[in-house]
C-alpha cells in the first residue's frame, strides 16, 4: 500500500490565535501515523507564483490513514479553528512507494 501526503498551503490571518492550532495538531497527526515532512519552513520559488503563507507536508502510511486523520473526531475542532483563521488549500497525494 503506497504512502500518502497531505499537502497544504496555508495563509494565516491571525498568527497569535493560530498558535493554539499548531500546539494541538501534532498529537492528532501522530495518532494516525503521520509525520511532518515540511512544517512552514523557508520557501524559495523556482517556477510560478510563490505560495501564500506556509506550506505543510505530512506523510501518512496510506491514503486511508490521511483521510481518517482529516475526518477524525479529535481533529474536528482543530479543523474548524484552522479554517476560521486561515485561507487554505489542502489535498492528499498518493506516494510513489
Amino acid at each position: 500500500m503506497p504512502s500518502a501526503y497531505v499537502i497544504a498551503q496555508i495563509d494565516v490571518k491571525d498568527p497569535e490565535a493560530y498558535k493554539e492550532y499548531q500546539a494541538g495538531a501534532p498529537a492528532v497527526v501522530a495518532a494516525y501515523g503521520g509525520e511532518f515532512a515540511v512544517r512552514g519552513g523557508q520557501i524559495e520559488t523556482m517556477e510560478g507564483d510563490p505560495p501564500a503563507g506556509r506550506v505543510v507536508v505530512i506523510k501518512f502510511p496510506s491514503v486511508e490513514k490521511a483521510k481518517a486523520f482529516y475526518h477524525a473526531e479529535e481533529y474536528a475542532d482543530l479543523l474548524k479553528m484552522r479554517l476560521s483563521l486561515t485561507e487554505s488549500r489542502l489535498f492528499i497525494v498518493e506516494g510513489a512507494d
